[in-house]
C-alpha cells in the first residue's frame, strides 16, 4: 500500500463537475492498493498519517499532527500509484490489486480514517476526478508498507 500524502491548507475532489469532497486544513491522501496489500497495512498507514507530526508548532517546527491541530483528511483513490516505469514508455500495472480488492481496501482505510476521530472526506473509487490544493510549505511525503 503507498500513499502519497501532503500538508494542505485546503483540498477538494471534483466528479463529473460536482464536488463530492472538500477539506480546509489538514492531510490530502492519495492511496495506491497493490497485490499483497490488507486490513492491517491500512491500519498501519492511518495510524502513521495521524501521528505524523508534519504541522508547524508556535516556534515553526513540524511538532505536531493532524489530530493536533483538529485538522481533516482527504483520502482519494491513485490506482496510478501502483505503476512501475523502469522498463519502456508505458507504465506497468502488474502489482495493482484487482479493482473489487482496490476498492474493499480502499473503503477499510476510508473506514479506519474515520475512526480516528477526525473529519474525513473522500474522492469516488475509479472516477475521474479533478483534484485541487494547496499544499502547504510544500509538505509532501510518500508512505510505503
Amino acid at each position: 500500500m503507498k500513499a502519497v500524502i501532503q500538508r494542505v491548507t485546503s483540498a477538494s475532489v471534483v466528479v463529473d463537475g460536482e464536488t463530492v469532497g472538500r477539506i480546509g486544513q489538514g492531510i490530502m491522501i492519495l492511496l495506491g492498493v497493490e497485490k499483497g496489500d490488507d486490513e492491517s497495512k491500512a491500519g498501519w498507514l492511518v495510524d502513521k498519517i495521524c501521528g505524523l507530526r508534519i504541522f508547524c508548532d508556535e516556534e515553526g517546527k513540524m511538532n505536531r499532527s493532524v489530530v493536533d491541530i483538529g485538522g481533516s483528511l482527504l483520502v482519494v483513490s491513485q490506482f496510478t500509484l501502483a505503476g512501475n516505469c523502469t522498463k519502456g514508455k508505458r507504465p506497468s500495472f502488474d502489482t495493482a490489486a484487482s479493482a473489487d480488492e482496490g476498492k474493499r481496501l480502499y473503503d477499510c482505510f476510508v473506514a479506519a480514517a474515520g475512526r480516528s476521530g477526525l473529519p474525513v472526506e473522500t474522492g469516488i473509487f475509479q472516477a475521474d476526478m479533478q483534484v485541487a490544493l494547496v499544499n502547504d510549505g510544500p509538505v509532501t511525503f510518500i508512505l510505503e508498507r
